[in-house]
């Protein structure tokens, strides 16, 4: 059962940071009258669920700093230091758990430390070469950091993706004292940091509806696209193989956000038909992701194609999931989980973002 933000964490301290009055009791929703009213509640409550995320962030991003061996003469490895590898590859998913929930909100709300945070390897090195990759300069944030921790088991499809860029260099675990130094006291403390000021800017932060529901729809959207990079050796968490468990995240998130905006929608009179859709289409979703186990995607089958995949490779279960994903993302199919979340949107009278 979804208990609002609110009432979980306090009315009074989720008021407070927003500068907001506070709404008063678990029967407020029945109590209120206004537009207004309801759209306070709702961005009290995402704002007091983003603030929790961007909280845990930063403690896992400090705690993986902190994993970080001392540095010595010949660096470390997951062979050689296994235990700490461990337990930095538990805080880099801790981590990438939490951050997942927000990035909808995040990117649009910091979107030069989304950059810094969350960019991918080649989106980095499109723009320069970078000539270490344990310094906190040129790629940097969480998927630079797991591509360390993970660079002993790379999948050949990332690697055959990779090699073939301009400005590319190997992965590869610290070598030298110099290496190690660098890459816990730089790399590790840039992206602390940045979770750091997430945390503490976003404290002080004003959140609007715009930022905290179509950032979420925004999340839905790029769904098919995580899904499809997979293909490629493109997908966002392609060292761990973890981006599976990132669209669990995104969609667990997704759903968090629009039960904090339902009782709003339901005063609508089209209210009770949007619901019924929005929360048919996460159900899907989320079904279709809890039945697979772990946190890869399933194998991509030889050959695919998006633009033009046969009958048997759609029979697979990548291509199962592919054609639901592909449909709960598509914001011009009625019924499908994105048309009906912007549905929802416009009914609210929240505006798109820029």
């Amino acid at each position: 059962m979804f208990i609002p933000a609110r009432l979980r964490l306090g009315t009074a301290i989720a008021a407070a940071a927003l500068s907001l009055p506070a709404c008063g009791s678990d029967s407020d929703n029945d109590k209120l009258e206004t537009d207004a009213e309801y759209e306070q509640n709702a961005i009290i409550d995402v704002k007091v669920f983003i603030q929790g995320n961007l909280d845990e962030f930063a403690a896992a991003t400090a705690a993986l700093q902190a994993a970080a061996p001392e540095p010595d003469e010949d660096g470390w490895s997951a062979a050689t230091d296994k235990a700490a590898v461990d337990a930095m590859k538990a805080e880099w998913k801790k981590a990438r758990q939490s951050y997942e929930h927000v990035e909808g909100a995040i990117a649009v709300i910091f979107p030069d430390l989304d950059h810094s945070t969350d960019n991918r390897y080649d989106a980095f090195i499109e723009i320069e070469a970078d000539d270490n990759l344990f310094d906190d300069e040129v790629v940097t944030g969480v998927h630079a950091v797991e591509r360390i921790l993970w660079a002993d088991e790379i999948p050949e499809p990332v690697l055959a993706f990779e090699s073939a860029l301009t400005n590319y260099a190997p992965a590869a675990f610290p070598a030298s004292e110099a290496e190690a130094a660098a890459f816990k006291g730089e790399l590790c403390a840039r992206l602390a940091a940045d979770a750091k000021k997430m945390q503490t800017d976003f404290e002080a932060l004003a959140l609007d509806a715009p930022s905290a529901y179509r950032g979420v729809i925004g999340s839905i959207l790029e769904q098919v696209e995580k899904i499809g990079k997979a293909a490629t050796g493109e997908e966002e968490s392609r060292y761990a193989q973890y981006t599976l468990s990132d669209m669990r995240a995104n969609v667990a998130a997704g759903e968090e956000t629009y039960r904090a905006f339902q009782p709003w929608i339901l005063t609508k009179a089209e209210g009770p038909e949007v619901d019924k859709e929005v929360l048919a289409g996460f159900s899907r979703l989320t079904s279709a992701y809890d039945a697979i186990e772990g946190d890869a995607l399933p194998p991509v089958p030889d050959d695919w194609s998006d633009e033009t995949p046969t009958a048997e490779q759609l029979a697979t279960p990548f291509g199962e999931l592919y054609t639901l994903v592909q449909r709960e993302s598509d914001d011009a199919t009625p019924g499908a989980l994105a048309y009906e979340m912007t549905r929802s949107a416009d009914l609210l009278g929240i505006a798109a973002l820029p």
